[in-house]
């Protein structure tokens, strides 16, 4: 599947389904989420960029409770964040993650892997979450995998797996957290196929990456994030041809050069 020419899609209008209000988050005296206020409506592709240490990730972990935070307010369709217990096994089911590691269960097939959620969590039957599972890696071009072990499969295989275990869940909104970062570059266009063919599904989708290609190509709005704040958001043709602030720019500066 090729990517496709960068599309000039509107953002999705509607209820949002994201919202963060006056968020903010300290490490020790560190401040790394300083009063983040950001609406994402369902459908919509957001892309968070930004040097290392912006707070991008912890943005990205505090939308499923990875991170908690010390001030503001996070709800999810409506609905403020689950603090603990069953409430929150069910935020986390809603909430699908994937990570810069695969964190896929080493001693389980990829079609246990991907199969373990919906049986344990949502209560599916072995035989429909088995199909389900099927159909989901035949989705991302792993199905001929399904027996295998994680350590059997390239990196740009487990990340795949690492998408449909996610999937699995049937979440409103899907988190990536830098899924390339670890990959040898001839395996980031794999899983950034996979990933751009959601966007076009219409999956709620929150990317913090370094991929530029795909921010042009599959976002809807790029947040550019700098010393725990959202310096800049803008769609993709206008963050990029015409960034406003003298952060992004220099920013932009550096890593297009390469």
């Amino acid at each position: 599947m090729a990517i496709s020419e960068p599309a000039s899609v509107q953002a999705p209008h509607g209820e949002p389904l994201v919202v963060l209000e006056g968020v903010n988050k300290w490490f020790g005296d560190l401040h790394v989420l300083q009063d983040v206020n950001l609406s994402i409506a369902r459908g919509e592709v957001v892309v968070v960029i930004g040097p290392s240490g912006s707070g991008k990730s912890t943005l990205c972990r505090a939308i499923n409770r990875l991170e908690t935070i010390d001030q503001g307010r996070i709800t999810l369709d409506g609905m403020p964040l689950a603090q603990e217990g069953k409430a929150l096994a069910k935020l986390r089911a809603e909430v699908g993650m994937v990570f810069q590691s695969f964190n896929l269960f080493a001693h389980k097939t990829i079609l246990e892997n991907v199969t373990l959620g919906p049986i344990k969590v949502r209560k599916a039957s072995k035989s429909a979450a088995r199909q389900h599972a099927q159909e989901l890696l035949e989705r991302v071009g792993v199905s001929a995998q399904a027996q295998k072990y994680p350590a059997q499969l390239s990196g740009g295989q487990q990340q795949r797996v690492a998408i449909a275990r996610a999937l699995a869940m049937e979440p409103k909104v899907m988190l990536f957290d830098e899924p390339t970062s670890a990959l040898d570059p001839e395996m980031i266009k794999e899983v950034l196929d996979v990933m751009v063919e959601l966007a076009e599904r219409g999956m709620t989708m929150i990317v913090v990456t370094h991929e530029m290609g795909f921010a042009r190509t599959a976002a809807h709005r790029v947040l550019f994030m700098a010393d725990g704040q959202i310096v800049e958001e803008a769609t993709p043709d206008e963050f990029f041809n015409n960034p406003k602030s003298e952060r992004a720019r220099d920013f932009l500066s550096k890593i297009l050069k390469h």
